[in-house]
């Protein structure tokens, strides 16, 4: 659903605030345009990868939730059928993530992530509240908040999937990776990025806005430090490891450059979508296909589709960011980036086509193959 999504709600988006198609009114405007990138595509996939296996009626009950939601958005974004939908799905998420994860998390670093993703489904719900009090102001700051609250998510998922791999593949290779989670580095970025949130909260005061700018590229660099003590470099043969390298590449790189447009007072929004397009449709990509690999037991190294659909991510994101630094016509970028994000994500859906179309008999003969 998330995938089919992505390849909808963008160019949807660039059309409709372009004027091309006035057939989706939430879609017209930013703060429409960030709601449903956010709450509708990136939180979906936040729920197919966190939830686990569940009960039928309750995964059809969350799934119906969220396509009322999004549906009412999109053609009537300030119903309260718009509004009751996308607070109820948010707050059962939340419901059903968060005793699992809180049950099972230790150290307070582990803890992070079921507190992430409540404030993730908290900021959605605030979202609908300060839309439906009218406090446009507010819904610019929650935006952000929770666009920050996603790099944050990215973070610490992006290093708990990247790091075992990356030293599982060193090992296989006769070789070792000693820097792998690094505790040091990610309890930094917890603190460097909470406290850039908490700032952007009063970021109407000066001191605060150079706090959260501060902070956001302190984390950025951090990030850039923890890849490149990865060494991906020296992996061999593993095309889907770089892919999610480069999705974290993305993330330190929008984060450095989002704190310095914040000091700066320009181009934040074209900082932001290094995050939002670079890191996490890169990331939301590579995971979902990993995913999807390794339920149908194929070899994650054969990753010519993710290459190819990272690729076409990666291009989409730089045509974004020269469409907000005003290079040639912004107009004609627009719509080029979103019709190559969507070119990307019906990679991806082709993909999981054929791997839900093969049979028992097929994996296995590719297996043993593989194996021999």
């Amino acid at each position: 659903m998330a995938t089919a999504y992505a390849i909808f709600v963008l160019p949807a988006s660039v059309f409709a605030m372009l004027g091309i198609t006035g057939a989706l009114p939430a879609l017209a405007s930013a703060p429409g345009h960030a709601h449903e990138m956010l709450f509708g595509f990136a939180l979906a996939v936040v729920a197919g990868n966190q939830l686990g296996p569940m009960a039928v009626p309750r995964l059809a009950l969350l799934a119906g939730l969220w396509v009322i939601a999004h549906a009412a958005f999109l053609y009537a974004p300030q119903s309260m059928t718009a509004a009751a939908a996308n607070i109820a799905f948010a707050a059962l998420l939340a419901a059903h993530l968060v005793p699992r994860m809180f049950g099972t998390a230790k150290k307070w670093r582990n803890q992070a992530l079921p507190l992430v993703l409540v404030a993730i489904c908290i900021s959605g719900i605030a979202f609908q509240l300060a839309r439906h009090a009218g406090f446009a102001g507010t819904e610019h700051t929650i935006l952000i908040v929770a666009v920050l609250l996603f790099a944050l998510l990215m973070l610490f998922m992006g290093g708990r999937i990247i790091a075992p791999t990356v030293a599982g593949q060193f090992y296989r290779q006769g070789g070792k990776l000693d820097a792998r989670v690094q505790p040091r580095i990610e309890g930094g970025l917890l603190v460097a990025m909470a406290v850039a949130i908490a700032a952007l909260l009063c970021a109407n005061w000066l001191p605060f806005a150079l706090l959260a700018a501060a902070a956001v590229a302190v984390a950025g660099a951090l990030s850039a430090v923890r890849l490149v003590r990865w060494r991906l470099w020296a992996l061999h043969g593993r095309p889907d490891l770089l892919c999610l390298a480069a999705g974290y590449g993305w993330l330190a790189i929008g984060l450095l450059l989002y704190g310095v447009a914040l000091a700066a007072g320009r181009y934040q929004t074209a900082a932001l979508h290094i995050i939002t397009v670079g890191a996490l449709g890169t990331l939301t990509l590579n995971v979902m296909a990993m995913t999807w690999t390794l339920k149908a037991r194929q070899d994650p190294s054969r990753a010519r589709v993710r290459v190819g659909a990272t690729l076409l991510v990666g291009a989409a994101a730089l045509t974004r960011v020269l469409a907000g630094l005003g290079v040639f016509d912004p107009q004609v970028l627009f719509v080029i980036a979103s019709m190559i994000w969507s070119g990307a994500f019906a990679l991806l859906l082709v993909f999981f086509a054929r791997l839900r179309t093969r049979t028992p008999a097929d994996m296995n003969a590719e297996a043993s193959a593989h194996g021999s």
